[in-house]
C-alpha cells in the first residue's frame, strides 16, 4: 500500500554516489511533499554506511536498514555499540548496514535549522510531519542511490514506527522487518507526554515562534525540561529509584526550610546532567518537529483502521518489546504481533531499565537480531 505522501513525492534522479564506508555523506533527495499537504524543498539526507554494498541481479541487496530514536543520527555504529561490525549480530563481513538522519533532524538532514532555499533557517516555516514523511524521505534517497530493495528494515521506538512504515508504504522493497519498542499507534497516553515537552518549549520565551536560528537566542530552559520530562519515561521506575532513591545531591541538600533550585535530590541532577547532554547535540526545532511526527504516528490512518492495516502486512515481521517500558508498554507489541498479517516472531527485553533497554541490553538485543536475520532467511528460501 502506498501512503498519499509516496504517491506525491518527486523522487530524486538515480545519481547520488555511494557513500564511503563509515563516512557520513548529505545526499540531496528532491523535493519531499508531505502525507498533509506541505512541501519541503531541496531536502538533503545525511547517511552512513558500513559493509560492501552486494547487488543482485534481481534489485535486491544486502543493505539492513537500520532505523534511529528520536535524538538519534546517522551513526548507529556509536549508538548501537556491539551490535554492528564484522562477527555482530549486523555482520558487515555479510551485509551493508545502513543509516540515514531523519528528515527533521539536525544531524545532516533537512530540518526547521537549516537553510531554506531562500537562504534563512526554514523556521516557523518547516511543516509538520508524520512518520510516513521520513519514510519518503527515505526512500527517495534509496532511489537516488539506485536500491531498489533491502535486506531488512531494523528499528526502535521512532525507529521502529518507521520500520513498521516501510513495510505497509513499500512492501516491495522490504525484505523483512524487525519493529522494537513501539505501537502500532501512539496512545492517548503517548501524545499527552510528548505535547507536555512540546509546549515546554514553545512557551520558552526564546522559541519565537520557531524562529529563533536567527535571533542569537535559543530554548535552553524549555528544550531542557522536555529532556527531563521524556528520560523519565525513557527509564524503568525500579531503576531510577534504585539508583537514587531519595538521597540527596552531593554538597546539596533538599530539605532546608526554604524551596532551593540549587539544593537538589540526587535524581534532579541525573536528569540536569542528561537535559545538559541533549542541549550541547540537538536542535530545538528538531525535536519539535519530530516529537509531532511521533503524536501522528498512526498505522491504521487511511487504512480502514489499526487492525485492518496491521493484517495486511506482508513483510516477514519479527516483533520484540520491554517488559518494564512505560513509554511504550509491552502490551503494545503484543497487540502488534497478534494482529500482524506476517509474523516472524515476538521477543522480550527483561529488564529494569525500561524503554531504553532496546538501547542498553546489547546481549538480550543481539540474539534477538541475530534470531530474525535466521528467521528471514529461512522465510526467504521458502
Amino acid at each position: 500500500m502506498r501512503s498519499q505522501s509516496s504517491e506525491q513525492s518527486v523522487p530524486a534522479p538515480r545519481s547520488a554516489p555511494f557513500p564511503e564506508d563509515g563516512e557520513v555523506a548529505v545526499l540531496p533527495v528532491g523535493d519531499v511533499h508531505t502525507e498533509a499537504g506541505g512541501v519541503v524543498r531541496d531536502v538533503r539526507i545525511a547517511v552512513q554506511r558500513w559493509g560492501e554494498l552486494r547487488r543482485e541481479p534481481d534489485g535486491s541487496t544486502n543493505i539492513i536498514l537500520v532505523e534511529h530514536a528520536l535524538t538519534g543520527d546517522s551513526d548507529a555504529l556509536t549508538w548501537w555499540n556491539g551490535l554492528i561490525g564484522p562477527g555482530l549480530p549486523l555482520d558487515t563481513e555479510r551485509f551493508c548496514v545502513m543509516c540515514t538522519n531523519a528528515l527533521g533532524g539536525c544531524s545532516g538532514s533537512t530540518g526547521p535549522a537549516s537553510r531554506h532555499p531562500d537562504g534563512r533557517p526554514w523556521g516557523s516555516r518547516f511543516p509538520a510531519l508524520s512518520i510516513r514523511d521520513l519514510v519518503t524521505a527515505e526512500r527517495q534517497l534509496l532511489d537516488a542511490l539506485g536500491i531498489d530493495r533491502v535486506t531488512a528494515v531494523v528499528g526502535g521506538s521512532m525507529g521502529g514506527a518507521r520500520a513498521l512504515e516501510w513495510t505497509l508504504m513499500h512492501p516491495e522493497r522490504v525484505g523483512a522487518a524487525a519493529v522494537l519498542a513501539v505501537s502500532a499507534r501512539a496512545s492517548a497516553w503517548q501524545i499527552g507526554i510528548q505535547s507536555a515537552q512540546i509546549s515546554a518549549i514553545t512557551n520558552d520565551p526564546e522559541w519565537l515562534k520557531g524562529d529563533y536560528h536567527s535571533s542569537g537566542g535559543y530554548p535552553r530552559q524549555g528544550l531542557a525540561a522536555a529532556r527531563r520530562i521524556a528520560h523519565l519515561t525513557y527509564r524503568g521506575e525500579q531503576e531510577i529509584d534504585e539508583r537514587f532513591g531519595t538521597d540527596a545531591q552531593d554538597g546539596e541538600n533538599p530539605l532546608g526550610v526554604f524551596r532551593d533550585p540549587s539544593q537538589r535530590f540526587a535524581v534532579q541532577s541525573y536528569l540536569d546532567y542528561q537535559a545538559r547532554k541533549l542541549i550541547e547535540r540537538f536542535d530545538a526545532g528538531s525535536y519539535v518537529a519530530l516529537t509531532e511526527a511521533l503524536n501522528r504516528h498512526d498505522i491504521g490512518r487511511g487504512r480502514g483502521g489499526l487492525n485492518k492495516a496491521l493484517s495486511e502486512i506482508s513483510v516477514p515481521t519479527l516483533v520484540a518489546g520491554v517488559d518494564t517500558d512505560i513509554l511504550y508498554p509491552y502490551h503494545q507489541q503484543e497487540h502488534i504481533s497478534r494482529n500482524i498479517g506476517n509474523l516472524l516472531g515476538m521477543a522480550k527485553i527483561v529488564s529494569p531499565v525500561g524503554h531504553d533497554a532496546f538501547l542498553t541490553e546489547t546481549r538480550q538485543v543481539a540474539r534477538i537480531l541475530r534470531r530474525f536475520l535466521l528467521l528471514a532467511a529461512d522465510e526467504d528460501q521458502e
